[in-house]
Protein backbone atom coordinates (compact mmCIF):
# COMPACT_ATOMS: atom_id res chain seq x y z
CA UNK A 1 0.00 0.00 0.00
CA UNK A 2 1.15 3.43 -0.75
CA UNK A 3 1.68 5.59 2.50
CA UNK A 4 -0.49 9.21 3.00
CA UNK A 5 1.73 11.19 3.03
CA UNK A 6 1.13 13.77 0.44
CA UNK A 7 4.63 14.99 0.53
CA UNK A 8 5.72 12.53 -1.43
CA UNK A 9 5.24 13.83 -5.04
CA UNK A 10 6.12 11.36 -6.70
CA UNK A 11 6.92 7.57 -5.61
CA UNK A 12 8.09 4.64 -7.61
CA UNK A 13 9.06 1.13 -6.69
CA UNK A 14 10.57 -1.19 -8.26
CA UNK A 15 9.46 0.09 -11.41
CA UNK A 16 10.97 -1.63 -14.75
CA UNK A 17 9.92 -1.44 -18.30
CA UNK A 18 10.66 -4.13 -20.92
CA UNK A 19 10.78 -4.49 -24.32
CA UNK A 20 9.95 -8.04 -26.17
CA UNK A 21 12.01 -9.56 -28.74
CA UNK A 22 11.33 -8.54 -32.33
CA UNK A 23 10.94 -11.62 -34.01
CA UNK A 24 9.29 -13.80 -37.46
CA UNK A 25 5.69 -13.03 -38.62
CA UNK A 26 4.93 -16.13 -37.19
CA UNK A 27 7.02 -15.60 -33.53
CA UNK A 28 4.62 -12.74 -32.98
CA UNK A 29 1.22 -14.29 -34.03
CA UNK A 30 1.55 -17.08 -31.18
CA UNK A 31 2.77 -14.38 -28.81
CA UNK A 32 -0.57 -12.60 -29.27
CA UNK A 33 -2.39 -15.84 -29.85
CA UNK A 34 -1.13 -16.61 -25.94
CA UNK A 35 -1.43 -13.71 -24.25
CA UNK A 36 1.72 -11.56 -22.56
CA UNK A 37 2.40 -14.79 -20.20
CA UNK A 38 4.01 -16.29 -22.87
CA UNK A 39 5.88 -13.69 -24.06
CA UNK A 40 9.80 -13.61 -24.03
CA UNK A 41 11.62 -10.36 -22.75
CA UNK A 42 14.16 -9.19 -24.63
CA UNK A 43 15.51 -5.74 -23.23
CA UNK A 44 15.20 -4.53 -20.12
CA UNK A 45 15.18 -0.91 -20.62
CA UNK A 46 14.28 0.05 -16.79
CA UNK A 47 14.97 -2.40 -13.65
CA UNK A 48 13.86 -1.77 -10.13
CA UNK A 49 14.00 1.37 -10.02
CA UNK A 50 12.51 3.23 -6.80
CA UNK A 51 12.42 6.23 -5.30
CA UNK A 52 10.73 9.37 -3.63
CA UNK A 53 10.20 12.80 -5.00
CA UNK A 54 8.64 15.69 -2.05
CA UNK A 55 7.11 18.40 -3.14
CA UNK A 56 9.12 21.64 -4.31
CA UNK A 57 12.47 18.81 -5.06
CA UNK A 58 14.38 19.12 -7.65
CA UNK A 59 16.19 15.64 -8.82
CA UNK A 60 18.94 15.11 -11.43
CA UNK A 61 18.94 12.28 -13.53
CA UNK A 62 22.28 11.34 -14.75
CA UNK A 63 23.51 8.20 -16.81
CA UNK A 64 24.93 7.31 -20.71
CA UNK A 65 23.07 7.32 -23.28
CA UNK A 66 20.42 4.51 -23.20
CA UNK A 67 20.66 4.17 -19.40
CA UNK A 68 17.00 4.24 -19.37
CA UNK A 69 16.78 7.83 -18.29
CA UNK A 70 14.21 8.69 -21.01
CA UNK A 71 12.06 5.65 -20.50
CA UNK A 72 11.93 6.82 -16.80
CA UNK A 73 10.64 10.42 -17.76
CA UNK A 74 8.56 9.13 -20.31
CA UNK A 75 6.82 6.56 -17.83
CA UNK A 76 6.21 9.30 -14.96
CA UNK A 77 4.68 11.64 -18.07
CA UNK A 78 1.88 8.40 -18.79
CA UNK A 79 3.57 8.15 -22.09
CA UNK A 80 5.02 5.22 -21.55
CA UNK A 81 3.04 1.88 -18.93
CA UNK A 82 6.02 -0.14 -16.88
CA UNK A 83 6.28 -3.57 -17.31
CA UNK A 84 6.77 -4.35 -13.74
CA UNK A 85 6.67 -2.37 -10.33
CA UNK A 86 5.01 0.59 -9.78
CA UNK A 87 4.37 4.14 -9.17
CA UNK A 88 2.28 7.35 -7.75
CA UNK A 89 2.26 10.87 -9.78
CA UNK A 90 0.16 13.38 -7.37
CA UNK A 91 0.10 16.77 -9.45
CA UNK A 92 -0.31 18.36 -12.43
CA UNK A 93 2.67 17.39 -14.76
CA UNK A 94 4.40 19.54 -17.41
CA UNK A 95 7.12 17.93 -19.76
CA UNK A 96 9.96 19.52 -22.07
CA UNK A 97 10.38 16.40 -23.74
CA UNK A 98 9.45 16.03 -26.99
CA UNK A 99 7.48 20.01 -28.11
CA UNK A 100 4.88 19.88 -30.00
CA UNK A 101 4.53 16.47 -30.70
CA UNK A 102 1.12 16.14 -30.52
CA UNK A 103 0.50 19.24 -33.05
CA UNK A 104 -1.92 19.35 -36.11
CA UNK A 105 0.36 20.69 -38.94
CA UNK A 106 -3.09 22.00 -40.65
CA UNK A 107 -4.17 23.56 -37.33
CA UNK A 108 -3.45 27.24 -36.44
CA UNK A 109 -0.90 27.85 -33.55
CA UNK A 110 -3.95 29.40 -32.09
CA UNK A 111 -6.26 26.12 -32.71
CA UNK A 112 -3.53 23.88 -31.58
CA UNK A 113 -2.52 25.77 -28.63
CA UNK A 114 -6.01 25.81 -27.61
CA UNK A 115 -6.69 21.96 -27.86
CA UNK A 116 -3.07 20.81 -26.58
CA UNK A 117 -3.92 23.09 -22.86
CA UNK A 118 -6.88 21.08 -22.99
CA UNK A 119 -5.28 17.87 -23.44
CA UNK A 120 -2.58 19.29 -20.50
CA UNK A 121 -5.31 19.45 -17.94
CA UNK A 122 -7.02 23.00 -18.45
CA UNK A 123 -10.45 23.54 -18.36
CA UNK A 124 -12.23 25.43 -21.04
CA UNK A 125 -12.81 28.07 -18.59
CA UNK A 126 -8.78 28.30 -17.76
CA UNK A 127 -7.79 27.51 -21.31
CA UNK A 128 -10.29 30.97 -22.71
CA UNK A 129 -8.01 32.76 -19.78
CA UNK A 130 -4.66 31.79 -20.03
CA UNK A 131 -4.60 31.67 -24.16
CA UNK A 132 -3.85 35.62 -24.33
CA UNK A 133 -0.47 35.07 -21.66
CA UNK A 134 0.18 32.07 -24.53
CA UNK A 135 -0.05 33.94 -27.51
CA UNK A 136 2.24 36.52 -25.85
CA UNK A 137 4.73 34.70 -24.51
CA UNK A 138 5.25 32.53 -27.72
CA UNK A 139 5.67 35.97 -29.66
CA UNK A 140 4.86 34.69 -33.33
CA UNK A 141 3.01 37.79 -34.47
CA UNK A 142 0.46 37.12 -36.97
CA UNK A 143 1.81 33.47 -37.72
CA UNK A 144 -0.28 32.57 -34.62
CA UNK A 145 -3.39 32.33 -36.85
CA UNK A 146 -1.68 30.09 -39.71
CA UNK A 147 -1.21 26.84 -40.10
CA UNK A 148 1.46 25.46 -37.61
CA UNK A 149 3.40 23.76 -41.16
CA UNK A 150 4.04 27.03 -41.99
CA UNK A 151 6.07 27.82 -38.90
CA UNK A 152 9.99 27.96 -38.81
CA UNK A 153 11.67 25.78 -36.35
CA UNK A 154 12.42 28.41 -33.35
CA UNK A 155 8.63 29.22 -34.13
CA UNK A 156 7.12 25.73 -33.59
CA UNK A 157 9.55 25.61 -30.35
CA UNK A 158 8.47 28.33 -29.21
CA UNK A 159 4.53 27.94 -29.28
CA UNK A 160 5.06 24.54 -27.79
CA UNK A 161 6.96 25.39 -25.00
CA UNK A 162 4.45 28.31 -24.29
CA UNK A 163 1.96 26.18 -24.19
CA UNK A 164 4.09 23.29 -22.26
CA UNK A 165 4.55 25.60 -19.23
CA UNK A 166 1.21 27.24 -19.03
CA UNK A 167 -0.35 25.10 -17.12
CA UNK A 168 0.96 26.32 -13.85
CA UNK A 169 2.48 22.58 -13.70
CA UNK A 170 3.21 21.16 -10.31
CA UNK A 171 5.50 18.62 -11.59
CA UNK A 172 7.81 19.89 -14.84
CA UNK A 173 10.49 16.86 -16.53
CA UNK A 174 12.89 18.46 -18.53
CA UNK A 175 14.86 16.66 -20.96
CA UNK A 176 18.33 17.77 -22.16
CA UNK A 177 17.42 21.71 -22.36
CA UNK A 178 16.82 23.93 -20.20
CA UNK A 179 16.08 26.84 -22.26
CA UNK A 180 14.52 26.47 -25.58
CA UNK A 181 15.41 28.68 -28.83
CA UNK A 182 17.62 31.07 -28.66
CA UNK A 183 18.68 34.75 -27.57
CA UNK A 184 16.04 36.87 -25.91
CA UNK A 185 13.35 33.62 -26.23
CA UNK A 186 15.87 31.26 -24.63
CA UNK A 187 16.63 33.45 -21.23
CA UNK A 188 12.60 34.06 -21.40
CA UNK A 189 11.67 30.10 -21.00
CA UNK A 190 14.63 29.74 -18.52
CA UNK A 191 13.39 32.64 -16.19
CA UNK A 192 10.46 30.32 -16.79
CA UNK A 193 11.37 27.19 -15.48
CA UNK A 194 13.15 29.02 -12.65
CA UNK A 195 10.12 30.94 -11.57
CA UNK A 196 8.37 27.25 -11.73
CA UNK A 197 11.16 26.33 -9.69
CA UNK A 198 10.84 29.29 -7.12
CA UNK A 199 6.99 28.62 -7.01
CA UNK A 200 7.55 25.14 -5.66
CA UNK A 201 7.20 23.24 -8.36
CA UNK A 202 8.67 19.81 -8.41
CA UNK A 203 11.24 19.35 -10.81
CA UNK A 204 13.09 16.51 -12.83
CA UNK A 205 16.15 17.16 -14.36
CA UNK A 206 17.63 15.31 -17.20
CA UNK A 207 21.21 16.59 -18.35
CA UNK A 208 24.44 15.38 -19.95
CA UNK A 209 26.05 18.62 -17.78
CA UNK A 210 27.06 17.33 -14.61
CA UNK A 211 27.60 21.42 -13.74
CA UNK A 212 23.94 21.94 -14.27
CA UNK A 213 22.59 18.92 -12.66
CA UNK A 214 25.25 20.31 -9.06
CA UNK A 215 23.73 23.95 -9.76
CA UNK A 216 20.60 23.17 -9.60
CA UNK A 217 19.61 20.10 -8.33
CA UNK A 218 19.12 19.31 -4.34
CA UNK A 219 19.48 15.59 -5.26
CA UNK A 220 20.51 13.20 -8.04
CA UNK A 221 19.88 9.48 -9.59
CA UNK A 222 22.37 7.72 -11.41
CA UNK A 223 21.03 4.78 -13.99
CA UNK A 224 23.20 2.54 -15.49
CA UNK A 225 22.20 0.08 -18.41
CA UNK A 226 18.41 0.49 -16.70
CA UNK A 227 19.47 0.18 -13.46
CA UNK A 228 19.74 2.62 -10.28
CA UNK A 229 23.78 3.08 -9.35
CA UNK A 230 23.11 5.88 -6.46
CA UNK A 231 20.93 7.81 -5.37
CA UNK A 232 21.44 11.22 -3.30
CA UNK A 233 23.19 14.33 -2.92
CA UNK A 234 23.85 15.41 -6.21
CA UNK A 235 27.21 16.79 -5.55
CA UNK A 236 28.05 13.41 -4.73
CA UNK A 237 26.63 11.46 -7.07
CA UNK A 238 28.17 13.78 -10.20
CA UNK A 239 31.28 12.28 -8.59
CA UNK A 240 30.55 9.06 -8.51
CA UNK A 241 29.44 9.53 -11.85
CA UNK A 242 32.06 11.70 -13.29
CA UNK A 243 34.80 9.26 -11.53
CA UNK A 244 32.86 5.90 -13.85
CA UNK A 245 33.13 8.12 -17.29
CA UNK A 246 36.24 8.92 -16.33
CA UNK A 247 37.05 4.63 -16.17
CA UNK A 248 35.23 4.32 -19.88
CA UNK A 249 37.30 3.21 -22.76
CA UNK A 250 37.28 5.85 -25.53
CA UNK A 251 36.46 8.47 -23.02
CA UNK A 252 39.38 10.65 -25.32
CA UNK A 253 36.63 11.17 -27.71
CA UNK A 254 33.88 10.33 -26.87
CA UNK A 255 32.49 12.32 -23.21
CA UNK A 256 32.07 16.30 -22.50
CA UNK A 257 32.89 16.54 -18.95
CA UNK A 258 31.24 18.64 -16.06
CA UNK A 259 31.92 21.74 -17.45
CA UNK A 260 31.75 21.21 -21.18
CA UNK A 261 29.47 20.47 -23.11
CA UNK A 262 26.85 23.08 -21.71
CA UNK A 263 26.10 24.49 -25.12
CA UNK A 264 27.14 22.94 -28.80
CA UNK A 265 30.30 23.81 -29.87
CA UNK A 266 30.57 27.12 -32.59
CA UNK A 267 31.62 25.58 -35.58
CA UNK A 268 32.37 28.56 -36.95
CA UNK A 269 34.88 29.76 -34.29
CA UNK A 270 37.82 31.89 -36.04
CA UNK A 271 41.33 32.30 -34.90
CA UNK A 272 44.46 34.30 -35.80
CA UNK A 273 47.71 33.72 -34.29
CA UNK A 274 46.72 36.54 -31.38
CA UNK A 275 43.94 34.26 -30.40
CA UNK A 276 40.28 33.78 -30.89
CA UNK A 277 38.14 36.58 -32.14
CA UNK A 278 34.83 36.23 -33.39
CA UNK A 279 32.86 39.55 -35.20
CA UNK A 280 29.65 40.92 -33.17
CA UNK A 281 28.25 44.41 -34.24
CA UNK A 282 26.31 44.86 -30.85
CA UNK A 283 25.10 43.07 -28.09
CA UNK A 284 22.30 39.78 -28.64
CA UNK A 285 19.24 40.92 -27.74
CA UNK A 286 18.33 38.44 -24.39
CA UNK A 287 21.79 36.83 -24.12
CA UNK A 288 25.29 37.54 -24.77
CA UNK A 289 28.60 36.72 -26.85
CA UNK A 290 32.07 35.86 -25.94
CA UNK A 291 33.73 38.08 -28.96
CA UNK A 292 37.58 37.18 -28.26
CA UNK A 293 39.87 35.06 -26.25
CA UNK A 294 43.90 35.83 -25.71
CA UNK A 295 46.29 33.89 -23.66
CA UNK A 296 49.39 35.24 -22.50
CA UNK A 297 52.61 34.01 -20.91
CA UNK A 298 55.95 35.29 -20.29
CA UNK A 299 56.43 36.88 -23.90
CA UNK A 300 54.30 34.57 -25.90
CA UNK A 301 50.62 36.01 -26.52
CA UNK A 302 47.94 34.12 -28.53
CA UNK A 303 45.39 31.18 -28.86
CA UNK A 304 48.72 28.44 -27.42
CA UNK A 305 51.40 29.29 -25.17
CA UNK A 306 54.01 26.92 -23.63
CA UNK A 307 54.09 27.01 -19.63
CA UNK A 308 56.57 25.91 -17.65
CA UNK A 309 54.93 23.65 -14.50
CA UNK A 310 55.12 25.38 -10.87
CA UNK A 311 56.60 28.31 -12.59
CA UNK A 312 55.00 30.02 -15.30
CA UNK A 313 51.57 32.45 -14.65
CA UNK A 314 49.07 31.98 -17.30
CA UNK A 315 46.64 35.26 -17.96
CA UNK A 316 43.49 34.43 -19.47
CA UNK A 317 41.75 37.02 -21.67
CA UNK A 318 38.15 36.81 -22.22
CA UNK A 319 35.47 39.92 -24.49
CA UNK A 320 32.73 39.37 -24.08
CA UNK A 321 29.50 41.56 -25.34
CA UNK A 322 25.74 41.16 -23.45
CA UNK A 323 22.39 42.56 -23.69
CA UNK A 324 22.94 45.88 -21.71
CA UNK A 325 19.43 46.08 -20.13
CA UNK A 326 20.83 41.81 -18.59
CA UNK A 327 22.31 41.98 -15.52
CA UNK A 328 26.07 41.66 -15.69
CA UNK A 329 27.02 38.27 -16.93
CA UNK A 330 29.34 35.59 -15.19
CA UNK A 331 32.26 34.55 -17.01
CA UNK A 332 33.99 30.58 -16.52
CA UNK A 333 36.31 28.77 -17.57
CA UNK A 334 36.67 24.80 -17.99
CA UNK A 335 40.48 23.12 -18.32
CA UNK A 336 40.61 19.84 -19.81
CA UNK A 337 43.10 17.16 -20.80
CA UNK A 338 43.84 15.09 -23.94
CA UNK A 339 41.31 12.72 -22.79
CA UNK A 340 38.66 14.87 -22.53
CA UNK A 341 38.24 15.37 -18.66
CA UNK A 342 37.85 18.59 -16.97
CA UNK A 343 40.30 18.49 -14.89
CA UNK A 344 39.60 22.27 -13.07
CA UNK A 345 37.15 24.89 -13.73
CA UNK A 346 36.74 28.76 -12.77
CA UNK A 347 33.40 30.68 -12.02
CA UNK A 348 33.87 34.31 -11.53
CA UNK A 349 30.09 34.09 -9.64
CA UNK A 350 32.70 31.99 -7.09
CA UNK A 351 35.23 33.79 -7.03
CA UNK A 352 33.25 36.78 -5.75
CA UNK A 353 35.10 38.56 -9.36
CA UNK A 354 31.99 41.00 -10.62
CA UNK A 355 33.11 41.73 -14.52
CA UNK A 356 33.14 45.50 -15.58
CA UNK A 357 30.71 46.02 -18.36
CA UNK A 358 30.82 49.37 -20.68
CA UNK A 359 27.08 50.93 -21.54
CA UNK A 360 27.33 49.14 -24.81
CA UNK A 361 27.06 45.69 -22.90
CA UNK A 362 31.03 45.34 -24.12
CA UNK A 363 33.55 44.26 -21.76
CA UNK A 364 36.35 42.32 -20.78
CA UNK A 365 38.24 40.01 -17.91
CA UNK A 366 41.35 38.78 -17.27
CA UNK A 367 41.81 35.26 -15.28
CA UNK A 368 45.46 34.96 -14.08
CA UNK A 369 46.34 31.28 -13.27
CA UNK A 370 49.32 31.71 -11.07
CA UNK A 371 52.55 29.62 -10.95
CA UNK A 372 49.98 26.27 -13.02
CA UNK A 373 49.95 23.37 -10.92
CA UNK A 374 49.42 21.71 -14.01
CA UNK A 375 52.01 18.76 -14.76
CA UNK A 376 53.39 18.08 -18.55
CA UNK A 377 50.64 17.62 -21.42
CA UNK A 378 48.39 19.68 -23.57
CA UNK A 379 45.17 21.02 -22.58
CA UNK A 380 42.31 23.06 -23.89
CA UNK A 381 40.86 25.50 -22.60
CA UNK A 382 36.93 26.51 -22.95
CA UNK A 383 35.60 29.98 -21.84
CA UNK A 384 31.58 30.41 -21.12
CA UNK A 385 29.60 33.49 -20.31
CA UNK A 386 26.87 32.86 -18.38
CA UNK A 387 24.26 34.39 -16.95
CA UNK A 388 24.59 36.49 -13.53
CA UNK A 389 23.30 33.95 -11.32
CA UNK A 390 25.93 31.09 -13.40
CA UNK A 391 22.82 29.17 -14.40
CA UNK A 392 21.65 29.49 -18.22
CA UNK A 393 24.33 29.43 -20.60
CA UNK A 394 24.38 32.65 -23.07
CA UNK A 395 27.37 31.00 -25.48
CA UNK A 396 30.61 29.22 -25.59
CA UNK A 397 33.99 28.30 -27.64
CA UNK A 398 34.37 25.03 -27.43
CA UNK A 399 38.38 24.30 -26.90
CA UNK A 400 39.45 27.90 -27.93
CA UNK A 401 43.02 27.98 -26.44
CA UNK A 402 45.80 25.38 -25.48
CA UNK A 403 48.59 24.82 -22.69
CA UNK A 404 51.40 22.97 -23.60
CA UNK A 405 53.12 22.42 -20.34
CA UNK A 406 56.68 21.25 -19.92
CA UNK A 407 58.03 20.29 -16.46
CA UNK A 408 62.04 19.60 -15.13
CA UNK A 409 61.82 16.18 -13.08
CA UNK A 410 59.67 13.39 -13.51
CA UNK A 411 56.54 13.49 -11.77
CA UNK A 412 53.81 11.93 -12.62
CA UNK A 413 49.70 12.75 -12.95
CA UNK A 414 48.08 16.41 -14.12
CA UNK A 415 48.60 18.45 -11.01
CA UNK A 416 51.43 19.14 -8.50
CA UNK A 417 50.08 19.68 -5.12
CA UNK A 418 50.85 22.32 -2.70
CA UNK A 419 52.67 19.54 -0.05
CA UNK A 420 55.89 19.66 2.34
CA UNK A 421 57.83 16.95 4.20
CA UNK A 422 58.35 16.63 8.15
Amino acid sequence: MWSEDTAAVIECRNLAKAYAPTGSTGQRFWQLLWGQAHRTVGRWALDGVSFQLGRGEVLGVVGCNGAGKSTLLQMLCGTLSPTAGDMVVRGRVAALLELGAGFNPDFTGRENATLNAALLGLTPEEVQRKLPDIVAFADIGAFIDEPVKTYSSGMFVRLAFAVATSVEPEILIIDEALSVGDGAFARKSFERIMDLKRGGATILFCSHSLYQVEALCERALWLNAGRMQAIGPAADVCAQYQAFLNGLAGLARGHTGAMDGMLPADASNASDPSGVHRQTVCAPAGGGRITGFTLRCAQQMGAEVTVRSGLDDVAVEISFVCDPALPCPVLALGISDQNGLTVSSALSLMDQAPLNRRPDGSGQATLVLQRLPLLKGRYSLTPFLLSEDGLHPYDQVLHAGHLRVTQDGPLQGVVSLPRRWL
